[in-house]
């Protein structure tokens, strides 16, 4: 039997011990954070093999050196996806459409600022290069807002411990559907759609003093933001550019983020550290096709 070391205890961890243990595969913690370590003493559990590297790199750095396993995706998995930019141009280079986005390293004058979205139509959202969860992303209206933004911005980046200094500005897809689309070693395995609830919109406009019937309500879809995820269908074309997209970046699970609008599908992100949402919202192999990839990873 293997043992897997996954290094987040959170819903994901809890999903995968019982339908893993079925597979002659022990899923036990690996706790990367929020702790002390003496690096003066060996560790005294081992593992076959990891999932995944930690999100926090140096913490990542500590693990991986005193447990010398293989990782269903490894440091670079993380890092490559964790890009947000990086993801787009790479993407881009494959011919996978992507929204229309420009990436700005700081320090930039407004003047260049101002020259890099003139081709692009408000309103249109700014977001970090490397965060998750939707934090920080914002959707501006025009062109003071956008520079209002970007100041404080420039204080944060201007802190010299800030590590990143990279953030985007991106087309705004209004009314788009919003797909999580799994893939395990180019295979799609399942898929969501996030959606936001009216009354959670019109909650959200109101506490803003807002009419719900304009697009000033809630319009980020993302789960941590209180969007819901229901189990789809996915047509086959959404499919078949989560898994070039996973391809293009050969990372072998990875959730694939697709905006749908009348006009077109683009990816707008990646995540190597995906959460497993509920096993009705997956196909019926979902756990076999996981299994044999940690199985693949461990042989490494």
């Amino acid at each position: 039997m293997l043992t897997l070391a996954v290094t987040t205890a959170s819903t994901t961890f809890d999903r995968m011990q019982e339908p893993l243990a079925d597979r002659d595969i022990t899923v036990e913690h690996l706790q990367a954070t929020q702790r002390t370590v003496d690096l003066t003493q060996s560790p005294t559990t081992e593992y076959d093999v990891g999932f995944v590297y930690p999100g926090r790199m140096m913490e990542g750095g500590v693990v991986s050196a005193r447990h010398n396993i293989p990782w269903v995706n490894n440091r670079d998995a993380v890092l490559t996806s964790r890009n947000k930019a990086g993801v787009l141009a790479m993407l881009e280079r494959a011919e996978i459409p992507v929204p229309e986005t420009r990436v700005i390293s700081n320090p930039v004058d407004r003047d260049a600022i101002v020259a890099a979205v003139d081709t692009l139509s408000f309103p249109v959202v700014i977001k970090p290069n490397s965060a998750t969860r939707g934090i920080g992303v914002t959707k501006v209206n025009e062109l003071d807002s956008l520079l209002g933004v970007i100041d404080y911005l420039d204080l944060v980046h201007d802190y010299q411990a800030t590590g990143d200094k990279s953030y985007l500005i991106q087309e705004f897809l209004p009314n788009a559907r919003d797909y999580r689309v799994m893939v395990v070693d180019e295979t799609v395995v399942g898929g969501v759609e996030r959606r936001i609830s009216r009354s959670q919109s019109e909650s959200e406009s109101e506490s803003v003093g807002l009419s719900p019937n304009t697009d000033h309500g809630q319009w980020k879809h993302n789960v941590h933001r209180g969007a819901t995820a229901h189990g789809v269908q996915l047509p086959d074309q959404y499919q078949e550019l989560a898994v070039k997209t996973a391809a293009a970046l050969d990372i072998n699970y990875l959730g694939v983020d697709i905006l749908v609008t009348d006009q077109r599908a683009v990816v707008s992100e990646t995540n190597a550290r995906p959460t497993i949402d509920d096993t009705e919202k997956y196909d019926a192999d979902f756990w076999d096709q996981l299994a044999a990839l940690i199985r693949q990873t461990a042989r490494k």
